[in-house]
């Protein structure tokens, strides 16, 4: 049997950053991982580069059933931050759009990055190991049985993440182990995730796979609604691009999505002017000029109007109808792609039983929950890791505290 101060199962974003902090406190920490190869979702993030950050990531980007719980995390641990964490390795990066900060090189030096923060702090690595069971004593420690002996721990940290992106070793082991100790779940489901809809219904618009646009794309409830001028991009199945990866986390299942197809314009009031103003032109070369080619042609053809007709051959009412339809095209998804293609789960651990200060169960001392585990589902563009990094700087420096105390 081996003794530490502190046990991580989990070793990604939050789990590493979670066992540097502790370990260079001076903690003696075990990390622990059932994968062969480290940090495969930061490895895959970014298209390879890593979206490691957002500069505008605060409270606001992030959706929970408690939604004030990560204030005090993000508030202490900023993007500002982590960009001096990497300064310190010398890792280059660039903002690409709307404050993602991606890597200027590969992910893999995030990897090498964190590797090297848990080797200065002399963490002992545990894997590829399996967890078969985890169980807390009288005296309050924490008894950790793997395939590879027993491990004791004064405090046990949950970072093994959420469902998504089963391929590269997603589980549920972090809300069974939640549930194992009383705690409650908030219902989860995948998140920034294409939406699908029924064959009959997409018909119209299945051969416009590979055709992106700008969109203002909206869901939720009123008082909850997401809303976002982000990129769309057809699928044979539906809907994806990062405005649809976007309204994701708020879409309910049998909900409508609504879509502007021309952000910023009144298609209506300017077809209508066309026609006044007595330009000779067949209604497909124009709303070429506004749209993908292709999505105009299907457009009109899903709409019952001819791409050769003349503006001047078209009545108002049609042109109207037309113009009103692009700027709200509203339609109901019949699903997701589910976690396989999800890049976050929604919901987890319900966070009104954590502290918000540092992330411990406020029903078994010692355990602490962090990262995509929780309740806390950040926006596409960096969030979600800013989320792992300031709560995993949250616990470790809690654990720390704890052990030491002990």
């Amino acid at each position: 049997m081996e003794s530490f101060d502190i046990a991580v199962i989990g070793a990604g974003a939050a789990g590493m950053m979670c066992a540097a902090v502790a370990g260079q406190r001076g903690a003696r920490v075990v990390l622990i991982d059932h994968a062969p190869r480290l940090a495969e979702k930061i490895r895959i993030s970014g298209g390879g580069r890593c979206n490691f950050t957002n500069l505008q990531a605060g409270p606001a980007n992030y959706l929970s059933a408690n939604p004030h719980f990560c204030r005090s995390a993000l508030a202490r641990y900023t993007p500002r931050d982590f960009l001096a964490l990497l300064k310190t390795h010398r890792i280059s990066w660039h903002e690409k759009h709307r404050g993602q900060l991606f890597c200027d090189h590969s992910s893999e030096s995030i990897i090498e990055m964190l590797k090297a923060e848990c080797d200065a702090g002399r963490i002992a690595w545990r894997r590829p190991v399996d967890v078969q069971g985890v169980r807390r004593g009288e005296d309050g420690a924490f008894s950790i049985d793997t395939n590879a002996g027993e491990i004791r721990a004064r405090a046990l940290v949950i970072a093994t993440g959420g469902l998504s992106i089963p391929k590269i070793g997603a589980t549920d082991f972090a809300y069974r182990i939640a549930k194992q100790f009383g705690h409650k779940l908030v219902d989860m489901r995948p998140a920034l995730v294409p939406l699908t809809f029924s064959s009959e219904q997409w018909a119209p618009f299945s051969t416009l796979a590979g055709v992106s646009l700008e969109v203002e794309v909206s869901a939720g409830p009123k008082r909850a609604q997401g809303s976002f001028v982000e990129d769309l991009l057809f699928t044979h199945r539906g809907l994806s691009g990062p405005g649809i990866l976007q309204v994701s986390s708020y879409w309910q299942s049998g909900e409508s999505i609504a879509i502007d197809l021309l952000p910023g314009r009144d298609a209506a009031a300017e077809l209508l002017e066309a026609k006044a103003s007595g330009v000779k032109r067949q209604i497909g070369n124009l709303l070429a000029q506004w749209l993908p080619a292709r999505l105009a042609q299907a457009w009109l053809q899903a709409h019952d109007v001819s791409a050769e007709a003349r503006l001047s051959d078209l009545s108002d009412k049609t042109l109207r109808r037309l113009g009103e339809a692009f700027s709200r095209w509203t339609l109901t998804p019949s699903g997701t792609e589910g976690y396989r293609k999800a890049e976050v789960t929604k919901g987890g651990v319900d966070t009104k039983e954590l502290s918000s200060s540092s992330m411990m169960s406020a029903r078994v001392p010692g355990l602490y929950f962090i990262g995509e585990a929780v309740d806390v589902t950040g926006w596409l563009g960096g969030y979600n890791f800013q989320w792992a990094w300031a709560s995993g700087v949250a616990a470790g420096e809690a654990a720390f505290e704890l052990a030491r105390t002990a």
